[in-house]
């Protein structure tokens, strides 16, 4: 599939790390580095803007490796970007280790994944049809 991108960082387009990644990496775009205290979030920006076809949206997801090593994690993930956003694309970061932690540019910080969806229209019902799990849910199995 071809995307559209716009590019106003000074790094590398975002590209797929092996044959079979799913996600590619996204970088910090800073003109100094951004220094996030523990449990602070920060907006970082990217530098880049897609435009994705319709059907498509872009999920922003951590990277392992922040997250093990550093505490750092997405906010709100996986962040979606959906279709129609023309705007800068920015990842909103948090620290939840007991270390202040800094973001650097070019710095790798989450990973970006195209996916589709699809668009719901809703049958209004009285009640739903029964099934074996019922209503039962938030570790309603048990442990095993």
């Amino acid at each position: 599939m071809k995307v559209q991108i716009v590019n106003k960082s000074h790094h590398p387009l975002p590209a797929y790390a092996t044959a079979l990644s799913a996600g590619m990496d996204i970088r910090a775009n800073l003109e100094t580095p951004v220094i996030i205290k523990p449990l602070e979030r920060c907006l970082i920006p990217t530098g880049l803007y897609i435009s994705l076809p319709e059907g498509y949206e872009a999920q922003m997801r951590p990277r392992s490796g922040l997250a093990l090593k550093h505490g750092v994690t997405l906010l709100n993930t996986p962040g979606t970007i959906d279709a129609d956003y023309r705007g800068e694309i920015g990842i909103i970061l948090i620290n939840l280790s007991a270390e202040p932690f800094t973001v650097n540019d070019g710095e790798r910080i989450c990973q970006m994944v195209i996916t589709t969806h699809a668009k719901t229209e809703w049958l209004q019902q009285d009640t739903l049809n029964e099934t074996e799990r019922g209503a039962g849910g938030f570790g309603h199995t048990g442990r095993q």
